[in-house]
């Protein structure tokens, strides 16, 4: 268990017993104290996690808020200034229903705190009290018993005091004990909390975050900066209780505009699930909700502004990880994979998203945007559309969570050859195994689509059979292979549009009417194979050639994608049967990120032999 051992220092400022004024750099000293403590009781804090939902990820939402603060933050000596940009950090990494109540109080405290470069209690006290306005306005459904209601006392507790108390240090610490009166009276008011026998999570997120902030007014010592931006975040092995999730998505969004309406954003959000939470200003919102169609709901909310940021869990298949894990060996693949989410279910599979970009506005492929909304918007926007590869961070944080419930982790991803999403699969990958010094390895599938979801349903087969990780890992690179895609186009229209053929070559075969024949040869590249002149042509070459592949030799098995053309799909399925007695592992709608380049009209067929 990882434990957080802050390194203090002293301030380069004189610090005396009585600070009467604060200034900017004085007020992010304290929010450094405030995250050190969150960062060393965070496993705490997951645990005692019972309310809304019992997802032990309190501790986890609260210290990665808190690093966002302590990694973006530019401070000033005014502290006005300093606080709008701790408010704007904690939005941007604001993190479940806490985090967001979190950083929506420190954006009502940045707007109404006096413009000052120093800053008295009365003004303090002020700023604090109008604040808790906005942490309410924030939630869908207040309900008291939580960290909004331990913020309310406190505030309405150093109002009455305010005239008591000229110095920060000593004013603080009295209100301290209000603090911890507050969250002890937590677990009266919420029934959940009575029979767990706890108090609110988020309210003791709270209440730890202040006693940090008074040991540095009592002290004058703050950890090293440095320290804490490299800070563990840690990932419960709690699991859910399967009676408290109502809706399976927990969605996050951060979105950018002028003059963002939140009764708007609340009325578009209504209906959609619960536990909802919007906080910011008028130029950038973030919003949390728990809903079953996150990729309907984004399709909304992107009439209202910019979606820079997006965050999507399901917490269904992070309940059954936590206490139904199948084997010791978790298998991990990417959304081109476009293996049917009921085959994921089933096999324990964790699929990381790529993303696809419209504009400024970017989608989580297959959770955010589904296949029928992407064709919907391929041809009517404005933009034509770009993918980019899951980040390093995205990789580790999965890596790292499963780390937590498995003894090995496989990782496979599409083609090297075709994206950086296997390069930054390996880094971060490297990375969890050093830290945490369980075995992950990652393969390159040197495939993409129907292929790369054939490889990994056979791992995944594989595990069920009782096969170890080192046995799989050693026969993946044979399996590859003897694994063969190719894919038929319906226009070249689209590999014009995404830059994958020179415009002018696109322009002669359009201009005859090509219907290309794609291969993803044994390298992972994507090559030209062949270019008949209809799609009958194109789906009859393509199963003659996979015809020749399997010839004499016996197949383990074979996988369909199409794009918007379930009558090839199911042709081709039904020459597969006749050819080998197998029905197909899947056929799937092809994934988004893979329409981008491709278009409408694509049929791929990937065949794998024993």
């Amino acid at each position: 268990m990882f434990k957080f051992v802050p390194v203090f220092i002293k301030t380069k400022a004189l610090h005396t017993k009585e600070i009467t004024k604060l200034d900017g750099g004085q007020f992010y000293n304290c929010f450094l104290t405030g995250a050190a403590k969150i960062f060393d009781n965070q496993n705490y804090l997951n645990k005692i996690n019972v309310f809304p939902v019992a997802d032990a990820d309190t501790g986890t939402n609260l210290a990665s808020t808190m690093r966002s603060i302590v990694e973006t933050t530019v401070v000033r000596d005014n502290l006005k200034v300093t606080a709008i940009a701790i408010a704007d950090a904690a939005l941007a990494g604001a993190r479940g229903n806490s985090g967001i109540i979190f950083a929506q109080f420190l954006y009502g405290f940045s707007y109404e705190v006096a413009d000052k470069e120093k800053i008295d209690v009365l003004d303090f006290v002020l700023g604090v009290k109008k604040a808790v306005r906005y942490v309410y306005e924030s939630i869908a459904n207040p309900v008291e018993g939580t960290m909004i209601s331990v913020i309310k006392e406190w505030a309405d507790f150093l109002f009455a005091i305010k005239e008591k108390h000229n110095d920060f240090h000593s004013l603080l610490a009295n209100s301290a004990k209000q603090a911890h009166k507050s969250l002890k009276e937590t677990t009266k008011k919420l029934d959940k909390l009575a029979r767990a026998k706890v108090v609110d999570a988020g309210a003791q997120g709270f209440v730890d975050f202040l006693d940090g902030m008074i040991g540095y007014l009592k002290t004058g010592l703050i950890p090293n900066p440095e320290t804490l931006k490299s800070v563990v975040i840690e990932i419960s092995e709690e699991h859910i209780n399967l009676d408290d999730i109502t809706f399976r998505y927990c969605t996050e969004a951060l979105i950018q505009g002028k003059n963002l309406n939140k009764e708007k954003l609340k009325a578009v959000l209504d209906g959609f699930g619960d536990s909802m939470v919007i906080a910011g200003s008028k130029n950038k919102m973030r919003i949390h909700i728990h809903t079953d169609a996150p990729w309907l709901l984004f399709e909304k909310i992107s009439d209202l502004g910019t979606i820079i940021a997006q965050k999507v869990d399901d917490m269904v298949l992070q309940n059954e990880i936590a206490s139904n894990a199948r084997h010791k060996t978790a298998i991990v693949t990417d959304s081109s994979c476009d293996i049917p989410e009921e085959l994921m279910e089933k096999y324990q599979i964790l699929c990381i998203p790529l993303n696809i970009h419209f504009g400024d506005t970017f989608y989580l492929d297959g959770i955010t945007m589904k296949p029928e909304q992407f064709y919907r918007m391929l041809d009517s926007s404005p933009v034509y559309p770009t993918t980019s590869q899951p980040s390093y961070k995205e990789f580790f944080n999965r890596y790292n969570y499963l780390s937590t419930h498995y003894d090995s982790i496989i990782g496979i991803n599409l083609s090297a050859q075709l994206s950086g999403t296997w390069q930054n699969s390996v880094n971060a990958a490297g990375k969890v195994s050093e830290q945490t010094g369980k075995i992950i390895e990652v393969i390159n599938s040197k495939k993409v689509s129907c292929g790369l979801g054939l490889l990994t349903i056979r791992a995944a087969k594989a595990l069920e059979m009782g096969l170890s990780h080192e046995e799989i890992v050693a026969y993946l690179p044979m399996w590859v292979l003897k694994t063969k895609q190719y894919a038929g186009l319906k226009t070249l229209k689209y590999l014009i549009k995404s830059g994958r053929i020179d415009a002018k070559k696109g322009f002669i075969g359009r201009l005859l009417g090509v219907k290309p024949i794609i291969e993803v040869d044994k390298n992972g590249l994507v090559i030209p194979f062949a270019k008949p002149f209809s799609q009958k042509r194109s789906r009859k070459r393509i199963l003659n050639e996979m015809k020749k592949f399997m010839k004499g030799k016996r197949v383990w098995g074979y996988a369909i994608t199409h794009a918007n053309n379930p009558e090839s799909a199911r042709w081709l399925a039904g020459g597969m049967e006749k050819l080998t007695g197998k029905k197909p592992e899947f056929i799937q709608q092809a994934t988004p990120v893979l329409g981008v380049h491709v278009g409408p009209g694509v049929i791929s067929l990937a065949v794998s032999l024993e």
